[in-house]
């Protein structure tokens, strides 16, 4: 009766894993919408790999059940508990289809399907850093209720303890669309790319070091930042790809009760936002000289003024404004092993951003908006950012133009699917 009962629920497990579909058929979105092929791809794999794996254990597992060997179950509790584990196997498979599918059943909306492949495709160019260096890094993007964004890193565990096949980066809905999305966004890939560099070991080790170099009074503000270390140099990495952007960006999001604002958790990996604020701020003046710094910095300081602080906190605040300075440089200026000689900073295309540049370009989009066309996203972004803050548009038609143009890229990468697919077939 035993082996009768598990060999009936083993093959009822078959079943329903074989009726696991490919979400190239159970998807519906329109072509522009659709995530990239080698994320599909990437994804696809890893389902049919996970399936074959438990088809195969299970199968296993019938023919132990018909064994009469000296391999046979000793006892219907063994068999019970190997039965019991392919199950739980599966509930992880379940599980992992059900995080794709999330992000993948979301671009069946009107429009913004198409707006959530192009975050895809503006994510992808904030990754060139080390594409360019590990090969492409397969992104998908989708929408999430709240104002915070998360990132899911490839080659982070899945449940099931499988590594994921691409990046899952969650964006708040709230920030759709304005150039600020940009900067969440841009962050969350410096999530990525500071775990393919190594970036939070490297600094980190930097951070230590000079943390036993400093005078006693430093060494709290030095060990602060290395604990942060991770979620600045993310933080870094939106800066340098979208300058003046990024930190409007990161002040939208961290604009909360003055409670939170100053709340200072010693054993947090996150800065508190108001100094998080002030390095992002440190780090424009590092890399985009430009009295705009000194602008922000002022607006900032009046929102959020330290007079009235506790004096415990006050204290922490101007230790750590002692050594902003020195800390931004290092980090700028960090190389190790993964770098391959270059400073950190040197990786991004800052020097093309300027503020005087970025200010030039959109010059020349009022005499001609077709330049856009040519431009790559987190240029765009980054442009388009600079005018926002320099008052020479307004949200709505900010708006209206990143709309305009996050639909652009998610049809023009649809497009040479379709011209691929059609050179495949002349071809064949």
């Amino acid at each position: 009766m035993v082996k009768k009962y598990l060999h009936s629920e083993a093959i009822s497990l078959l079943s329903r894993l074989g009726q696991l579909q490919p979400f190239s058929i159970n998807a519906p979105m329109v072509a522009a919408a659709s995530p990239s092929d080698g994320a599909l791809r990437a994804i696809a794999d890893h389902l049919v790999a996970s399936k074959k794996e438990l088809n195969k254990k299970v199968n296993a597992f019938l023919e132990k059940l018909k064994d009469t060997s000296e391999k046979k179950f000793t006892s219907a509790a063994e068999a019970q508990n190997s039965y019991s584990i392919l199950k739980l196997r599966f509930n992880d498979i379940l599980d992992q289809i059900d995080i794709f599918s999330d992000v993948i059943s979301q671009r069946s909306e009107h429009i913004t399907g198409a707006w959530i492949a192009g975050l895809d495709i503006l994510a992808s160019d904030a990754l060139l850093p080390v594409n360019q260096k590990y090969g492409k890094t397969e992104v998908m993007c989708f929408l999430e209720r709240g104002h915070g964004a998360a990132i899911r890193r490839t080659r982070t565990k899945l449940p099931g303890g499988d590594d994921n096949p691409v990046a899952i980066i969650q964006i708040p809905r709230e920030r759709m669309v304005a150039s600020g999305i940009a900067s969440s966004l841009v962050h969350e890939v410096g999530h990525q790319g500071a775990a393919l560099l190594n970036l939070v070991d490297s600094l980190r080790q930097e951070i230590h070091a000079k943390t036993n170099q400093v005078d006693e009074s430093l060494k709290l503000p030095w060990s602060l930042l290395g604990k942060w270390i991770s979620e600045i140099v993310a933080d870094f990495w939106s800066i340098a790809h979208l300058g003046i952007t990024a930190t409007h960006g990161l002040m939208g999001v961290v604009s909360l009760p003055t409670y939170f604002v100053f709340r200072i958790k010693m054993d947090d990996p996150h800065p508190f936002p108001w100094i998080r604020v002030k390095l992002s701020i440190e780090f424009g003046k590092y890399l985009f000289p430009d009295e705009q710094w000194a602008q922000l910095e002022s607006i900032w300081k009046n929102l959020y003024p330290t007079d009235k602080l506790e004096h415990s906190k006050k204290q922490i605040i101007i230790q750590l404004e002692k050594v902003t300075s020195e800390f931004v440089a290092l980090v700028a200026n960090h190389d190790s092993e993964a770098l391959e000689a270059k400073k950190l900073m040197d990786i991004f295309p800052y020097k093309s951003r300027q503020p005087p540049v970025l200010r030039k370009m959109y010059t020349a989009v009022n005499k001609n908006s077709s330049v856009m066309d040519a431009w790559s996203p987190t240029f765009l972004f980054a442009v388009i950012g600079q005018a926002r803050t320099d008052g020479r548009i307004g949200s709505n038609f900010e708006n209206q133009l990143l709309s305009k143009y996050l639909t652009k890229w998610a049809i023009d990468r649809a497009e040479n699917r379709g011209k691929n697919y059609c050179n495949l077939i002349k071809q064949t």
